[in-house]
C-alpha cells in the first residue's frame, strides 16, 4: 500500500470528492475555504475556484458542470463561467444550520444534508437530508439529524448508507427509487465502543463501505455484514471524505482538513489539509451517478 499526498492544499476543511470518468480528473472542496478544487492526476494540474459562501458537497450535472449545495442551499456550477445558479434553499427559515456531507445517487436524484452550526451555542439536532429531482424538486428524506455525513449507495442503489456525526452509528436504509421512498432504516455500524464518528464515505465494487474516521487518521472498510475487511492509518489525524477513481478506479483519494488548527497544533503530522491517494488497497471503485436535471 501506498499513501502520497497529491495536492498539498492545506484544506481548512476539505470534503466533497467526486471522481469524473469522462474528463479523468477529482472534483473536492474546502468547505470553509470556501473553494472548489479539480486535480487531473495525469498531468499533476490543480485548479481550484472560489465560492460566495461556505460548501457543502458537490456532484457531476448530467447537463455538464457541477451541481452543489453551499450554507444557503442547492446551486448550479459553471466552471467554465464560474456562475452559481440558485435551485432552492429548504432551509432558509432556519439560521443555524449549513448544508455539509451529500452526493448523486445512481438513479439521478442529487442528496444533501444539513448540519447545525452555531459556534458558541448548544447544539441542536435540527437538521435534515434532502433528495434533489431531475426536475428541480426538492423533498425531505429524514429530520431530526446534528451533522450529516456518510452518505452512499450499494452496488446496485438500493441500500443507502447514512450517519449523524453526532453520534456513533451508521444506519442503512432500503431505498425505493421508484417511489423515492427510504424504508427499513437499521444499525449497520455502531462504532461506539472505539469511540469512533463517521465522516465521508463511498462504496466499491463489491459493496464494501469505506469510511473516514476525523481526528483518529483513520479510513475504514467494511463489508455488507458489518464487518471490517481494512483499515488504514494517514500521516494527519483529520480525513474527511474518499472517493475511488483513476483510469482502473483503484486509487482511493481521501481529504484532510486543518480545521482552523495552528502550526503548532498540528506539529508532527505530513501535509494536514491536503489531498491524499492510496494505492495498492486490492478493492476498486464504482463510477458515481451524475444528476440528471
Amino acid at each position: 500500500m501506498d499513501i502520497t499526498c497529491v495536492v498539498e492544499a492545506g484544506a481548512e476543511l476539505g470534503e466533497g470528492t467526486i471522481w469524473d470518468p469522462d474528463a479523468a480528473v477529482l472534483w473536492w472542496i474546502d468547505i470553509y475555504g470556501p473553494t472548489i478544487h479539480r486535480y487531473d492526476p495525469a498531468s499533476g494540474e490543480s485548479r481550484n475556484w472560489p465560492a460566495p459562501e461556505y460548501l457543502g458537497c458537490i456532484g457531476l450535472r448530467a447537463a455538464g458542470g457541477l451541481v452543489l449545495t453551499m450554507a444557503s442551499g442547492f446551486y448550479f456550477f459553471d466552471p467554465d463561467s464560474s456562475v452559481f445558479t440558485a435551485i432552492a434553499n429548504p432551509e432558509a427559515h432556519l439560521a443555524k444550520t449549513r448544508f455539509n456531507d451529500g452526493k448523486p445517487d445512481r438513479f439521478g436524484h442529487f442528496w444533501s444534508g444539513t448540519m447545525f452550526e452555531a459556534p458558541g451555542k448548544p447544539p441542536e439536532k435540527i437538521g435534515a437530508l434532502y433528495r434533489l429531482d431531475a426536475g428541480g424538486t426538492v423533498h425531505k428524506m429524514l429530520d431530526g439529524i446534528g451533522c450529516a455525513n456518510g452518505l452512499a449507495w450499494s452496488p446496485d442503489g438500493h441500500v443507502m448508507y447514512f450517519t449523524d456525526s453526532h453520534t456513533n452509528l451508521v444506519w442503512a436504509f432500503d431505498y425505493n427509487a421508484e417511489t423515492g421512498t427510504l424504508e427499513n432504516r437499521r444499525v449497520f455500524l455502531d462504532l461506539s465502543e472505539q469511540g469512533y464518528i463517521v465522516d465521508g464515505a463511498t462504496v466499491d465494487a463489491t459493496g464494501n463501505y469505506w469510511l473516514t474516521v476525523p481526528f483518529k487518521g483513520k479510513v475504514l472498510a467494511f463489508d455488507p455484514s458489518g464487518k471490517q475487511v481494512s483499515e488504514v492509518d494517514l500521516p494527519c489525524d483529520l480525513p474527511t471524505c474518499c472517493e475511488f477513481g483513476g483510469p482502473d478506479l483503484e486509487t482511493l483519494y481521501v481529504t484532510t482538513a486543518r480545521y482552523r488548527r495552528s502550526d503548532k497544533e498540528l506539529a508532527g503530522q505530513h501535509a494536514p489539509g491536503g489531498l491524499f491517494a492510496i494505492s495498492g488497497l486490492g478493492a476498486r471503485g464504482l463510477v458515481l451517478g451524475s444528476y440528471a436535471g
